[in-house]
């Protein structure tokens, strides 16, 4: 795998696009305290390694309320320090567990995703929707408490926005499910990632009407 050597700033800049540019106030906060500079990171193997870059060449192109952000297909720097965390405000804490929700640690999406509010914002929508159609099946319950009657809507304005990019999402969570997860759910309607893929789906064919 070949990384492309970035600086501190470079990274801020790319994890700048990731987000609407009405939060950039609140995410320059929390670019202060994300461990940018440090490229010793604890891997999936319970080692430390030298990590050449910190967030993978790789990126998703998505529209968003008519702008294009660019989100990072995995990240692979550490947490920052818990002390730093606590002095954000719960907005700047659902936009740096939305960060983490792109890292390469399935337990560490689990947890950043345990931590964003049942009722969030609709900004959060691209990166939960994400994880739809990833194979960490322990993700979905905990998604399907998000996709809920105060947020579904937002998931339909954004398929919406990216037909295509809903369209992969959903292929893969199927591949995923039929690789992983078919001897557990013979029957694809019982398999969680394609229940709430069908709810988005129902909601989107009622035109948004409860």
């Amino acid at each position: 795998m070949i990384f492309k050597r970035n600086i501190k700033s470079e990274y801020e800049e790319r994890l700048k696009k990731s987000f609407p540019k009405e939060l950039y106030s609140d995410l320059n906060e929390v670019l202060k305290i994300l461990p940018l500079d440090k490229n010793l990171v604890k891997l999936c193997d319970g080692q430390t390694h030298k990590v050449d870059n910190l967030i993978h060449e790789l990126e998703l192109n998505i529209e968003f309320n008519n702008e294009t952000l660019i989100i990072p297909s995995r990240l692979y720097f550490n947490e920052p320090n818990p002390e730093l965390e606590k002095s954000l405000t719960d907005k700047q804490k659902d936009i740096l567990n939305c960060i983490y929700l792109r890292h390469h640690n399935g337990y560490l999406r689990e947890k950043r995703l345990n931590l964003i509010s049942d009722n969030s914002e609709k900004w959060t929508v691209p990166f939960i929707i994400q994880l739809i159609g990833e194979y960490v099946y322990e993700l979905l319950p905990v998604i399907e408490k998000k996709i809920n009657k105060n947020t579904l809507d937002y998931y339909v304005d954004f398929i919406d926005e990216n037909p295509k990019y809903w369209q992969q999402t959903e292929s893969r969570m199927i591949s995923y499910w039929n690789e992983y997860y078919r001897c557990k759910f013979p029957k694809l309607k019982d398999y969680l990632g394609f229940e709430i893929v069908n709810r988005i789906k129902k909601r989107k064919q009622n035109n948004g009407y409860k």
